[in-house]
């Protein structure tokens, strides 16, 4: 029989391992996994990833559930053009995206011809493959692949429909305190260019910067519990993967 003092002890190890738990989690690293292609070519479906949570400082989002226990963000860092990042959907405060930060608060931004133009200046990028397949959502789209570099020369690869549907935008004027994010599947992404469902990102949604990829799996193959097909389905390509 179990003593009353053993089961005392049990659930004391148990509290003190989930208080380090949430501190790692909150102030250090947290696990993400990748639902969606709206980032292909750079994070697939089946992803996880490690995001650091000391990149731009501290906000309530930094903690499970976001308690407010604190009203402003602090260590702020300012986050680069060209990072990765997780945030809170401004839509409810709760949704965890991830995209590519594209505009720093009172930065223009403007889709001409399929260009992205950031400040009247022409994001360069250079067609590096013109016969990828991907995916959005549920289906396989044909598309370009493109290396573009950012202007503080921060180099990523992009993918467009052969179509180029998204031609036009209105110019983005980033208000001051907000980010503008883009997925790199420019043609499947639910991103600022979307102002009643994203839009603009304020600094204090900013959760932490993607830092690598630690597993990936493809589910499209078989769940993770279907030991059989891991040879197929586990991507060890990816293990350990620095996200650019």
């Amino acid at each position: 029989m179990i003593s009353k003092k053993t089961i005392i002890e049990n659930l004391k190890t148990l509290f003190y391992a989930l208080i380090i738990a949430v501190i790692i989690r909150s102030l250090l690293i947290q696990p993400f996994y990748i639902p969606s292609s709206s980032m292909e070519p750079t994070l697939l479906v089946g992803d996880r990833l490690f995001v650091s949570k000391y990149s731009y400082g501290y906000s309530k989002h930094s903690f499970p559930f976001s308690p407010a226990i604190l009203n402003k963000r602090i260590m702020f860092n300012e986050p680069k053009r060209g990072d990765v990042i997780v945030f809170k959907t401004p839509a409810d405060n709760r949704t965890d995206y991830i995209k590519r930060l594209i505009g720093l608060p009172g930065d223009k931004i403007q889709f001409i011809d399929s260009n992205l133009y950031i400040n009247n200046n022409e994001i360069m990028k250079s067609r590096i493959s013109s016969e990828d397949k991907i995916y959005c959502g549920n289906s396989t789209i044909d598309v370009f692949t493109f290396e573009e570099k950012l202007s503080n020369n921060k180099i990523h690869n992009t993918v467009y429909l052969k179509n180029f549907p998204f031609k036009n935008s209105d110019v983005f004027k980033v208000p001051k305190d907000y980010y503008f994010f883009l997925g790199d599947n420019r043609d499947c992404s639910k991103d600022s260019r979307f102002l009643s469902s994203v839009g603009y990102v304020h600094k204090e949604n900013l959760v932490g910067k993607a830092q690598f990829i630690f597993f990936s799996s493809d589910k499209s193959i078989g769940s993770f519990f279907a030991f059989w097909k891991w040879h197929k389905s586990i991507r060890i390509n990816r293990f350990f993967k620095k996200i650019k």
